[in-house]
C-alpha cells in the first residue's frame, strides 16, 4: 500500500464541487481529510491518500490537477502522523 498527503488548493469556483467524493469514485483511492479550510474565496485541504501503489495515487492527483485544483506534496511533517 502506498501512503501519501498533499495539499489541495481550490479556486473560488470549484469551492462547492464535490471533487474528492468524485475522485474516490473514479480511483480506487481512500482519502482522509486531515486539514481543512474554506473561505468564500478559497479552499485549502491538507488530504492523505492510500492507495495500491503510487501509480494509483498519481492517477488521483492527476484526477484533482485536471479538474482545476492545485495539488502539491507535504514533504514536512504539517499534521499528526
Amino acid at each position: 500500500m502506498a501512503k501519501k498527503q498533499f495539499e489541495l488548493i481550490y479556486p473560488t469556483h470549484l469551492i462547492k464541487e464535490p471533487l474528492i467524493y468524485q475522485m474516490s469514485k473514479a480511483i480506487d483511492v481512500v482519502f482522509n481529510v486531515r486539514r481543512a479550510k474554506v473561505t468564500p474565496k478559497i479552499g485549502e485541504i491538507v488530504l492523505e491518500l492510500e492507495a495500491k501503489d503510487d501509480k494509483t495515487l498519481e492517477a488521483a492527483v492527476q484526477f484533482l490537477t485536471k479538474k482545476g485544483v492545485t495539488v502539491g506534496p507535504i514533504t514536512h511533517s504539517t499534521v499528526e502522523s
